[in-house]
C-alpha cells in the first residue's frame, strides 16, 4: 500500500492510514488463494507473526487468518535465528539465488508483502514479475518512497486496474525487459 504521494510508510514508521474495508479483504482472500508461498523481509515478518496467529484476527478476520497461517512462508534475514511462525522457512544469505530457485520449482505465485528492502535485492535482480501497487487517497506528506534506494530506472507496463468503493486504487504492473 502506498500513499498519493508515494510513501510506503509516514515518517515515523506508522501504516495507521492504511485503507482496509470490506472490498479489500475480498481482494486479500481472492490473492491468497492464488499463492501457496509469502515472502517476508525481517520488519514485516515480525508484524505478521505477531498478528495473524493472534485470538483477535483469526476472530475478526478468519478467512484471511487461516490463509496466513497455514501458507507456506520465507522470511530473509540476516540477524534472525529461527522464525517461529508455523511453517516459516528462514533465508540468512544468497536471499536472490535463494528466491530464484524457488521460482524455478513448480506451484503457485510468490506474494512478497512489503519487505521494501528484500524488494529492491529482488528488483535489482530482475526477480520481480509482477506488482501490485494499492494506492490510498491520502497525502503523508514525509516517509518512506516506495521504491527508496532503487539506483536505475525501472520500466513497468500497467497491466490491470481495480479501483474500489473505498478510494483505493490496485495498479498492476509487469517488468520490461529488454532482451
Amino acid at each position: 500500500m502506498v500513499s498519493l504521494d508515494g510513501y510506503i510508510e509516514g515518517p515515523n514508521g506508522e501504516l495507521d492510514w492504511h485503507n482496509v474495508d470490506e472490498e479489500f479483504n475480498d481482494y486479500a482472500i481472492c490473492m491468497l488463494q492464488k499463492v501457496d508461498t509469502l515472502l517476508f523481509g525481517r520488519k514485516t515478518y515480525e508484524m505478521m507473526a505477531a498478528y495473524w496467529p493472534s485470538d483477535y484476527a483469526v476472530e475478526n478476520d478468519p478467512v484471511v487468518a487461516e490463509k496466513m497461517n497455514t501458507l507456506d512462508k520465507i522470511v530473509v534475514s540476516s540477524t534472525m535465528e529461527h522464525a517461529g511462525w508455523t511453517n516459516t522457512r528462514l533465508i540468512k544469505e544468497n536471499a536472490a539465488a535463494e528466491i530464484m530457485k524457488l521460482k524455478q520449482e513448480a506451484g503457485k505465485d510468490i506474494a512478497l508483502f512489503g519487505s521494501s528492502g528484500l524488494a529492491l535485492t529482488l528488483i535489482k535482480e530482475n526477480l520481480v514479475d509482477e506488482y501490485r501497487i494499492i494506492t490510498t487517497p491520502t497525502a503523508l506528506g514525509s516517509g518512506k518512497s516506495i521504491f527508496e534506494g532503487l539506483d536505475s530506472k525501472l520500466d513497468l507496463k500497467l497491466s490491470k486496474t481495480w479501483i474500489f468503493n473505498s478510494g483505493n486504487v490496485l495498479n498492476y504492473y509487469h517488468t520490461l525487459r529488454s532482451n
